[in-house]
């Protein structure tokens, strides 16, 4: 079949490589005059790298990120509460990566062009609309200069929480709904924290910092790290969630002047980040139906949430995985498009619900609440904490024991 996929980020960029494994011939429409890699550090979790491993990537993904060894929770105080080893250091048949954003597309798009072929990514295509008629998909795309068309027998629409597609078949949904929380996100060149490969969540949800190491750059033991400064500002501003959003960093500053742990010196990070980005953080309701036809949606087209529990860019691969397993297992494509939406719908519905309840991120909250001037080790309530972070587990689709089961 020829199917055409809208979008060329890390989702619709799997499904090429995951649909082209079945043999069928993939276009990819892409708006940017330029594949660049925009963005800061992302997580992939242990469900999504065996997908990736099983395309041939872990190799060229390890060589380009940090195995993450840790996922570690402190207060406002530098205090510890929580620490649990992550990936294979978890007993997970897969390893869990901290990578650069952009490096993780730009290796997915290489790999499109050396498997697919550079032909099959279009540049500076602005999907329009499409039109459906005599079992084929019509799809329109503007460029400066002129409109064209590509007609195929599916259609993805893999175009971000934004999607233009998504804004044609629900036409009155309106813009993303702002969580009144923004992400201020940098990296910075510095000596790695803790064990050199641990991911830490510092704060609660009224003032956060996650940090992590994504890459090591010298040999004399500096690291880049990833960090995501959480505000809740309230009121209103706009929700177009634009990687490249620069913003002043001396504010950001001021903001964590007193987050200086015998670990961590926060202020000092934030200054040693050249550029400072912008987020704010907005999701969308989920929907109660994907597929139409020989039409449907993937990724944060389909299931936008908040960035917690490091689930983004994961639940955009188990997309492509899914739909590529239904493609191979169903005779009828548009029955095929049906059952993708009946397998993924509901569970990444639930995964958007969970992450604005806080998702594993509600441990913050109640440590906040429970104890606001600090604690003692022999305070810490271990049980109640390990209850929120296993049932997020088992939303998201990863915990160990259902995963280890797979191939």
């Amino acid at each position: 079949m020829k199917i055409s996929i809208i979008g060329g980020g890390i989702g619709g960029l799997v499904t090429a490589l995951k649909l082209n494994e079945l043999g069928h011939e993939i276009k990819i429409f892409e708006a940017v005059k330029e594949i660049k890699p925009l963005g800061v550090g992302i997580n992939i979790l242990p469900h999504s790298v065996r997908i990736l491993k099983n395309l041939g990537l872990e190799p060229i993904i390890a060589n380009n990120a940090i195995e993450t060894s840790q996922l570690v929770y402190y207060n406002k105080f530098g205090q510890k509460f929580w620490a649990e080893p992550r990936g294979k250091f978890a007993g997970y048949k897969w390893s869990q990566y901290s990578i650069h954003r952009g490096d993780l597309q730009m290796l997915l798009f290489n790999e499109v062009i050396k498997k697919i072929g550079k032909k099959s990514i279009i540049l500076n295509a602005h999907f329009s609309y499409f039109e459906e008629s005599n079992n084929k998909i019509k799809a329109f795309f503007k460029s400066e200069e002129k409109t064209e068309s590509y007609e195929s027998d599916l259609l993805i629409g893999a175009d971000g929480i934004n999607s233009a597609m998504r804004k044609q078949l629900f036409p009155a949904e309106g813009p993303p709904i702002f969580s009144e929380n923004v992400l201020y996100r940098g990296t910075s060149i510095m000596k790695p924290f803790l064990d050199g490969a641990s991911m830490a969540m510092i704060g609660s949800l009224k003032q956060k910092m996650v940090v992590y190491p994504i890459q090591k750059v010298t040999d004399d033991g500096l690291s880049l790290i990833n960090w995501v400064g959480n505000i809740k500002e309230g009121g209103n501003m706009l929700t177009i969630r634009d990687w490249n959003k620069k913003t002043d960093k001396n504010r950001l500053i001021d903001l964590y002047k007193n987050w200086t742990f015998d670990w961590l010196n926060v202020p000092e990070m934030i200054n040693k980040s050249e550029t400072v980005y912008e987020f704010p953080m907005s999701d969308r309701n989920p929907l109660d139906r994907w597929s139409f036809g020989r039409v449907s949606l993937l990724g944060d087209a389909a299931h936008p949430m908040y960035p917690i529990g490091s689930n983004g860019a994961s639940q955009a691969i188990l997309d492509a995985e899914a739909l590529a397993e239904h493609l191979k297992n169903t005779e009828d494509p548009v029955d095929a498009l049906q059952a993708y939406d009946a397998d993924r719908r509901p569970a990444t519905s639930k995964i958007v619900l969970q992450n604005r309840a806080k998702g594993p991120d509600e441990i913050m909250d109640l440590m906040e609440d429970w104890f606001p001037t600090g604690f003692t080790k022999k305070e810490i309530p271990h049980n109640k904490l390990e209850v929120v972070m296993d049932n997020y587990k088992r939303i998201a689709g990863f915990d160990i024991e259902t995963l280890n089961l797979k191939n």
